[in-house]
């Protein structure tokens, strides 16, 4: 069933792209929007994409791979 226009709470997550250090990228990776801002900036969500990434790899058996850098997803590069 289809929800009505606007019943989705806006900002409630930020999304990132991640790129690891053998070259692989991963987008639009959900980051709760209540770990981000404050002196630490995005820094709290490489620390949560590190944990997803965590049990992710325990789930699957591989080993997870070093996170190389995140951008946020919108945001004008530097």
């Amino acid at each position: 069933m289809a929800k009505k226009p606007g019943t989705n709470p806006k900002g409630e997550f930020a999304f990132f792209n991640v790129v690891y250090e053998d070259g692989s990228q991963r987008s639009n990776r959900r980051v709760p929007s209540e770990l981000l801002g404050g002196l630490d900036g995005d820094e709290p969500a490489r620390n949560f994409i590190r944990e997803q990434d965590r049990e992710i790899a325990e789930k699957s058996g591989r080993p997870a791979l070093e996170i190389e850098r995140i951008e946020r997803v919108g945001a004008k590069k530097k």
